[in-house]
This record gives structure tokens, C-alpha cells and sequence, in this order.
């Protein structure tokens, strides 16, 4: 099993076991979560913000390694350090892919057993179709990231197949400082107001059947802008050390065979 499955089956564990005990506490839990959740997770929430602004600069150290790679040896600690940041986003972003791919699984057998509810007994349980949305969502927003590391998003390719291995390398850091640094890091700005308002409220579904979990649901939104913004990064550090005359590290075998 990849790291991925074991995430997946300790998080769905966990989920079932937090509404097993909901209910046969009478709904201590969700009792708590309405009075303490919010002042527990607030301070957290902002210091996570704060360390993300205080750790903003390191997002221009592989464009400083590529301009120094390009017209001197890299430092061997600075290579080591870039080698290593690289592996570990890899490594991130490919776990939190392989346990989202198991939403599309759900996806569809809930999406099946909703239809055979409604069309063949003539019953309907929005929480069942609300879950439809919550899947599809998350599997959009936590796949991205390895996604981007398969190269599997949209490109428009007119020049890029045409450059050298060193210009390749110069687009990738290109695109990835003037594109999707900025958009990433413009999605988690307006988000921040709007997610803290989400859990200010604990904020749950307009449908008095539907599921309690809205916030949770809009906290997946900056949570794919970091995902996206370090993915991006380990891309531009792979292409300052094709800058510098250095071999990249290999993306996984798995997303090679893949492609």
C-alpha cells in the first residue's frame, strides 16, 4: 500500500469514529465543537498565516539559485538543500493524491447508490447527495497538486518543445514566478476572510438533513493554494538545477509510468 492509502484509511477511520461517538454520546461531540472549535482552531488558523508571510521570501530561492547557477557553480549545501526540498513537496503531493484518488471511487458508488434511491424506492437523502459534492470537490482541490507534478494540467505548447533543455528550464521558472505564485497566493488572500468566517460559524449546509460540514468543505480552498504554491516551487527547483548544468531529481517512477 503507498502512504496515500494508509492517509486515507487513518482519516476515514477517524471520521467514523468521531460520528460513532457523536451519536452515542447524544451529540456531546458536536456540542463541544460548537463551543470550543472556533476559539481552539482560530489561534492556530492565524499562526499558520503568520508563518506563511514570515516564510513568503524562500519562495524567490530557486529563481536566486538559477541566476547563480548560470554563471557560477552552485554552493554543494545550497544543491543539497534545493535536492531535498524538492523530494519532500514530491513527496507531499503525491501522498495527498493517492488518498484523494479514492474519492473517485466514492464518487461513484455514491453517485450510483443515490440514483437507484431516487428512481427505483423513491427516496432521497441529501446528505448522500451533498457528499457527491463535497467528493468531487475535494478531488479536484487535494489531486492538483500531483497533478502538476504528473504535468497532467492544460499547457499550451507552441515554442516549448522546440527550446533547448536550458531554456525549458528558464519558461518553467518563468511561468512559475510571473503565473502561479501570483494566482496561488491571490487565492489565499481572499480566501482567508471567507474561510474564518466559515469556521467562525461552523458553517454546515442550508439543508436541515444536509451535512455539518461547510467549513471544513471551504478550508480546502487555501489548503490547494499551498499545495499548488509548493508544487510550483519544487518545479522551479528542478529547473534551476537544469540551470546550473545539475541533474534534477526524477520524478517518481510512479507518475512516470503514468505519463
Amino acid at each position: 500500500m503507498r502512504a496515500g492509502d494508509w492517509l486515507f484509511l487513518i482519516l476515514a477511520g477517524l471520521g467514523a469514529g468521531l460520528t460513532v461517538y457523536d451519536g452515542v454520546s447524544g451529540g456531546a461531540l458536536t456540542g463541544w465543537m460548537q463551543q470550543n472549535l472556533y476559539a481552539a482552531a482560530g489561534p492556530f488558523g492565524a499562526a499558520l498565516g503568520q508563518a506563511g508571510t514570515l516564510l513568503s521570501p524562500l519562495l524567490l530561492l530557486p529563481l536566486l539559485l538559477a541566476l547563480w547557477g548560470r554563471f557560477a557553480p552552485l554552493p554543494r549545501p545550497a544543491e543539497r538543500g534545493l535536492r531535498a526540498g524538492i523530494l519532500s513537496i514530491d513527496a507531499i503531493n503525491r501522498t495527498i493524491g493517492d488518498a484523494a484518488r479514492w474519492l473517485a471511487l466514492g464518487l461513484v458508488l455514491v453517485t450510483v447508490t443515490v440514483v437507484i434511491q431516487r428512481y427505483v424506492f423513491g427516496f432521497a437523502s441529501t446528505r448522500l447527495q451533498e457528499s457527491v459534492i463535497y467528493m468531487h470537490a475535494l478531488l479536484f482541490l487535494l489531486s492538483a497538486g500531483s497533478t502538476l507534478l504528473a504535468g497532467g494540467h492544460v499547457r499550451v505548447d507552441i515554442l516549448y518543445a522546440r527550446l533547448t533543455e536550458r531554456g525549458k528550464a528558464w519558461t518553467e521558472i518563468a511561468g512559475t514566478y510571473l503565473a502561479l505564485i501570483p494566482m496561488c497566493w491571490v487565492i489565499l488572500v481572499t480566501s482567508g476572510p471567507y474561510v474564518n468566517n466559515a469556521w467562525r460559524i461552523l458553517e454546515r449546509s442550508r439543508e436541515s438533513d444536509g451535512l455539518p460540514l461547510v467549513f471544513l468543505l471551504k478550508t480546502a480552498i487555501p489548503l490547494f493554494a499551498v499545495l499548488m504554491l509548493l508544487q510550483g516551487l519544487a518545479m522551479a527547483g528542478r529547473a534551476a538545477l537544469t540551470i546550473a548544468g545539475r541533474e534534477a531529481p526524477e520524478r517518481p517512477m510512479a507518475v512516470t509510468r503514468e505519463l
